[in-house]
């Protein structure tokens, strides 16, 4: 196959839905519109709660805020141009507009996963410390965490399109997922892409690997304290690390899971691989802000006000 010139912006790639399937795709596009529906209401409530409560301006629902806000921007990554693969057909992507797409997607998971160290580290310093929480974790110090997760994010994950860029490639544009991701538009190369290779395992190892050794290693620590505590203390302290456990299992589990289904044999469901990694992309965005909502007794509060608000204002306008 004759390799051609990437830098000609007409080029491009053709999406996948799920292979095998396509009789089914207006179907499953179903409860994937679904899914984007309860992603941006779940998150934005969230982010609406804590902007406007007064006592949820500590260091962990700024941490969540955050966390909402990316998930949010994940969702409309992805989901809408999915929906356009499922329901129109609509399976071409321009080559600048897919390494746009790939640069947010793997951007914005480096962001996600930062964040939760930064959730962990907090829950941490709020056990370990409660008198002292406040005064280590101040203003200041949540920006430079924010900064450094957004700088490293920006560092790390904008060499991943310029690297796809100098690629030449093949008459074969055919990509198995329904959105542009380094490691499998690499492979689509005719040329040699080990320096692809090698950097997108520093990026798992320096990222992924590096935050995930922070946040087992805070809750190492955690559980020592706890230990120490007494029984109704140790309770409330681990009730207090619930949601963010949870997150941190949505968040890594699919991560792991993808990671093992590429480099072993999976002929035996061979859609395995495009399963997890949807989900590893469009599951967290859904279940974190009704993790949060469940979980978090500030915000299941807050929730039932408004709630208890809009019947009010039915029996009102009813009467009326």
């Amino acid at each position: 196959m004759s390799p051609y010139n990437t830098s000609n912006s007409s080029l491009g790639f053709i999406l996948s839905g799920i292979p095998g399937l396509e009789e089914y795709h207006f179907w499953i596009g179903l409860p994937l519109i679904s899914m984007y529906i309860v992603a941006i209401l779940g998150n934005g409530t969230l982010l609406y709660i804590i902007r406007t409560e007064q006592e949820l301006h500590e260091p962990m629902y700024i941490f969540l805020f955050m966390l909402s806000f990316v998930d949010m921007l994940l969702a409309t990554t992805t989901m809408p141009r999915m929906l356009a693969i499922f329901w129109s057909n609509s399976i071409e992507i321009g080559f600048n507009n897919c390494l746009v797409q790939m640069f947010f997607i793997h951007f914005l998971s480096a962001l996600e996963s930062g964040i939760l160290v930064a959730m962990a580290i907090d829950r941490y310093v709020a056990i370990r410390h409660p008198l002292r929480y406040t005064s280590i974790l101040t203003t200041q110090t949540i920006i430079k965490i924010c900064l450094v997760i957004a700088v490293r994010g920006t560092a790390v994950m904008v060499p991943i399109p310029l690297l796809i860029k100098r690629l030449t490639f093949c008459k074969n544009n055919l990509l198995t997922h329904s959105y542009c991701l380094h490691q499998e538009a690499m492979k689509l190369a005719c040329g040699d892409f080990k320096v692809n290779i090698v950097y997108g395992l520093f990026v798992i190892l320096s990222v992924m690997g590096v935050d995930s050794l922070f946040i087992s290693l805070s809750y190492l620590l955690i559980l020592k304290t706890v230990v120490g505590l007494v029984e109704e203390a140790s309770l409330k302290a681990i009730s207090t690390c619930a949601a963010h456990i949870c997150a941190v299992l949505v968040y890594y589990m699919p991560l792991i899971g993808l990671s093992v289904v590429h480099r072993f044999n999976a002929s035996s469901i061979p859609n395995l691989h495009i399963l997890l990694a949807n989900i590893y992309l469009l599951v967290p965005p859904v279940l974190n802000p009704i993790v949060y909502g469940i979980k978090t007794q500030q915000i299941r509060r807050r929730l039932s006000k408004i709630f208890r608000g809009k019947e009010k204002w039915k029996l009102t306008s009813s009467k009326l």
